[in-house]
C-alpha cells in the first residue's frame, strides 16, 4: 500500500493478469501388494528398475508369492513412469507360503485402515501422497488381489477420489463367456460395475520367470499400468492405452480370436460388454484392446472412453491446484479476468498439444446474483472437448458401372 505522503519516487508492484497453470502428472501407478524386502505400508517412489530392487527380485527364491516385484517388472518392461508402491507384507507376521504361526494377507490387508496413531495402511496410504510428493497416483493397481470384491470395491472408491482409474482383473481361469456373464446382475465374479473409473481386464498374461525357467499367469493389469504410462510419456494421456503392444509377454492364459473386421470375435465380444482384452493376430504383436471403462455400455456419454475420462481429469485438477493462488482475494473485475485468463491460456495450451479439441472458461453473471459473491462464491463455466478414440472407421463401397466408360481409351 503506498504511502500518505511521500517527496520522491517509489516503486508499486501490482499483482494481477493471469497465471500460468501447472498440468499434474498422469503416468503415475499406485501399486499395493506384497514384497519380502523393502518399506512397509510406507508410500515409496519407485521411478526405476534399479529402485524397484528395494522391493526383491523376481529371480530370487523369496519372491515367490509376492506381488510386487513382478508388477514393478511388469511396469518397467514398458520403460516409463512413476509407481508409488505401497507394500503390506510384514515378514514378522504375515505369510504368502503358509508359513506356521503367521498370518495370510487378506482383502484387509490390501485396503488398509487408519491406525490408532493416525497412520494409513494399504490402500489408504494413497491418501497421503500429494502431501508427501506433490502429486497422487492415477493408475491404481492392486495385481493378485483386486480379483476380489472387497478389493475391486475399494480401488473404485479410491479412484474416484483421487481422480484416477482402478484396472480391475478378472479371475484367473475364466472363459470369455464367464468373463461377459460377470457383468451382469447374476455375475459372481467383480466386473459387476458401471463406474467410468473401471477398467476391466481380462485374461491373464504369461510371461517368462527367470526363477523358475518357464511361464507363468501374471495379472493384465499390471502390463496395461506400463502400457498406459509409456502412452503417456510418449503420445499423451489424451491417447488411448488401445491398440499399444505390450512389452515382456509370451501369451495369453487362453487364446482370443480377434480379427479388424470381426464383429463375432472374442475380443469385440469383450470389448462390447466394456472389458479391455488382448488383441494377437498374424503379425501384430499382444495388443491391448478396448477404449471403454466398465461404464459402457450403460453409460453413452463419451466419458465411457478412458481418455476422455483422464484427459477431463487432468483438467479439471490442473484448474483446481492453480486457484490456491487466487482464493481468497477480493473479488472485483480484475480477478474475474485473472482466473478466466489463467484458465482459457491453459485450455489453449492443451488445444495446441491435442489434448482438447477445443474449451473454454467463461463466467456468466446470471449464476453469480449478488447473495453468491456477498457470501463470496463465484462460478465459472467450464466447457471442452478431448478427442475421442478412432474406434470405428466405416467404408461405404460402391460399384459403379458408369466407371467403365473409361474402357477403350475414348478420346
Amino acid at each position: 500500500m503506498p504511502a500518505n505522503f511521500l517527496h520522491g519516487v517509489e516503486t508499486i508492484e501490482i499483482d494481477k493478469g493471469p497465471r500460468p497453470i501447472r498440468q499434474v502428472k498422469t503416468a503415475v501407478v499406485g501399486l499395493i501388494g506384497t514384497a519380502p524386502t523393502g518399506p512397509i505400508n510406507t508410500p515409496t517412489i519407485v521411478l526405476s528398475e534399479k529402485d524397484a530392487a528395494w522391493f526383491g527380485s523376481i529371480t530370487a527364491a523369496n519372491s515367490a508369492g509376492h506381488t510386487i516385484p513382478q508388477a514393478l517388472d511388469a511396469i518397467f518392461d514398458h520403460g516409463a513412469g512413476t509407481v508409488i508402491v505401497v507394500n503390506v507384507f510384514d515378514p514378522a507376521i504375515h505369510t504368502v507360503t503358509g508359513e506356521s504361526g503367521k498370518t495370510p494377507i487378506a482383502a484387509s490387508h490390501i485396503i488398509g485402515t487408519v491406525t490408532a496413531g493416525g497412520q494409513r495402511t494399504g490402500l489408504k496410504a494413497l491418501d497421503d501422497t500429494y502431501s508427501l510428493f506433490g502429486f497422487n497416483a492415477k493408475i491404481l493397481i492392486a495385481p493378485g488381489y483386486a480379483t476380489l470384491k472387497d478389493v475391486t470395491t475399494e480401488l473404485i472408491a479410491m479412484a474416484d477420489k483421487l481422480r484416477a482409474v482402478a484396472l480391475i482383473d478378472a479371475p484367473a481361469g475364466l472363459t470369455v463367456q464367464q468373463a461377459i456373464a460377470g457383468r451382469g446382475a447374476s455375475g459372481t465374479i467383480n466386473f459387476n460395475t458401471s463406474s467410468a473409473r473401471a477398467v476391466l481386464c481380462y485374461p491373464h498374461l504369461k510371461v517368462y520367470d527367470p526363477r523358475t525357467n518357464s511361464e507363468r499367469l501374471e495379472p493384465f493389469s499390471a502390463r496395461l499400468a506400463g502400457v498406459m504410462c509409456k502412452t503417456d510419456m510418449e503420445q499423451g494421456y489424451w491417447w488411448s492405452p488401445s491398440n499399444h503392444e505390450f512389452a515382456g509377454i509370451v501369451g495369453v492364459e487362453r487364446p482370443i480370436t480377434a480379427r479388424v473386421n470381426d464383429p463375432n470375435s472374442e475380443a469385440n465380444a469383450l470389448n462390447e460388454a466394456g472389458i479391455v482384452t488382448v488383441f494377437n493376430s498374424f503379425g501384430t504383436g499382444y495388443r491391448v484392446w478396448g477404449n471403454r471403462s466398465a461404464a459402457w455400455p450403460s453409460v453413452s456419454h463419451p466419458k465411457n472412453f478412458i481418455n476422455v475420462r483422464r484427459t477431463a481429469d487432468v483438467l479439471h485438477e490442473s484448474v483446481e491446484y492453480a486457484m490456491l493462488q487466487f482464493i481468497d482475494r477480493p473479488i472485483n473485475d480484475a480477478l474475474i479476468d485473472d482466473i478466466r485468463g489463467s484458465v482459457n491460456g491453459f485450455i489453449r495450451t492443451l488445444v495446441g498439444r491435442g489434448a482438447l479439441i477445443d474449451g473454454s472458461c467463461t463466467y456468466d453473471p446470471a449464476k453469480n446474483p449478488p447473495t453468491e459473491i456477498a457470501a463470496g462464491h463465484l462460478t465459472f463455466d467450464l466447457t471442452f472437448m478431448p478427442p475421442t478414440p478412432a474406434e470405428r472407421i466405416s467404408f461405404e463401397s460402391f460399384i459403379d458401372i458408369n466407371l467403365l466408360r473409361g474402357l477403350g481409351g475414348q478420346q
